[in-house]
């Protein structure tokens, strides 16, 4: 296949939430000889792996806990979460995203303020577990108007009352800004007759946004685009699905799973990545493209 371009997209890769995580964990590691931590730091086996080889240990639950040190992942925990662990009394190291974090300060501020909350996102994704219990029981999470408003309709007739007055909305932080924008505009048309309030929360990452501009940029320019990252990460998956739209797209989580028969005809090839994904699995997709050429 002479003549191949291989082009990585302008915004790709680790985020600042991720290389913070990686680096505070790898610390205290080093200090403490070993960590725990609740949960994948995020959601790529590579980076799982070289954590646990640098002494991070990854833990299902609390009662999985054998150490002193615990560490909470970037997706975030719920306050029922960290209020076990500080009665355990143990030494916590939160490597929560800070723009989770903002999020959750938002679901607890709308909570307290009397808000149902409704958040964006996958229900059983842990970033959204986590909001729901920010959002203290006042909270539902769906990804479609139609099962937000049987939510809505089950705690209605659960608590013997119309349907909640005051609503908020908030996203999971990962999701599309553009799925976000049509499903907030579907809340209002559909609920603004029954409520006297709405209010919007924007809790998006703006480093995920520009990640996905990046990659339906490249392409739109492409013949074939690579998007690397693992299996469970959402925001690699809002990735894949927007370049698929476009052109065809292979997401992979590591150089090997890539096929010489996806290159046939092609000669501009995009290779993007999710924001957990880390530099050397960039490095080898693109080493691996270039040795099938």
């Amino acid at each position: 296949m002479p003549n191949m371009e291989i082009e990585v997209a302008r915004e790709i890769g680790l985020c600042f939430g991720v290389r913070r995580a990686i680096t505070l964990l790898t610390e205290a590691a080093s200090k403490y000889g070993r960590v725990e931590i609740l949960g994948p730091v995020a959601h790529n086996q590579r980076l799982v792996q070289q954590l646990d080889n640098a002494g991070v240990k990854m833990v299902a639950n609390l009662e999985d806990v054998r150490g002193e040190v615990i560490a909470i992942p970037t997706h975030g925990v719920g306050p029922d979460v960290l209020t076990e662990m500080e009665a355990r009394k143990l030494n916590i190291i939160d490597v929560t995203c800070p723009i989770v974090k903002r999020a959750q300060s938002a679901a607890s501020k709308l909570a307290r303020a009397g808000f149902t909350i409704i958040i964006f996102g996958e229900k059983q994704h842990s970033e959204v577990k986590g909001l729901l219990g920010w959002a203290g029981g006042k909270g539902m999470a769906a990804l479609s108007l139609n099962q937000i408003a049987s939510q809505a309709n089950v705690i209605a007739s659960e608590a013997k009352q119309p349907p909640p007055a005051r609503l908020g909305i908030i996203s999971q932080t990962t999701q599309n800004k553009t799925y976000f924008t049509n499903f907030v505009n579907q809340v209002i048309t559909t609920f603004i007759p029954k409520t006297s309030e709405i209010r919007i929360i924007n809790t998006l990452c703006q480093a995920i946004g520009t990640r996905l501009e990046a990659a339906i940029k490249l392409a739109q320019k492409s013949q074939l685009i690579i998007v690397i990252g693992g299996r469970n990460s959402a925001n690699t998956k809002r990735l894949a699905e927007a370049c698929s739209a476009i052109v065809e797209t292979h997401p992979v989580e590591t150089a090997e799973e890539i096929q010489k028969s996806w290159l046939t005809g092609k000669h501009r090839i995009g290779i993007t990545a999710g924001a957990s994904t880390p530099d050397e699995a960039i490095q080898e997709v693109i080493a691996k493209l270039n040795s099938l050429t």
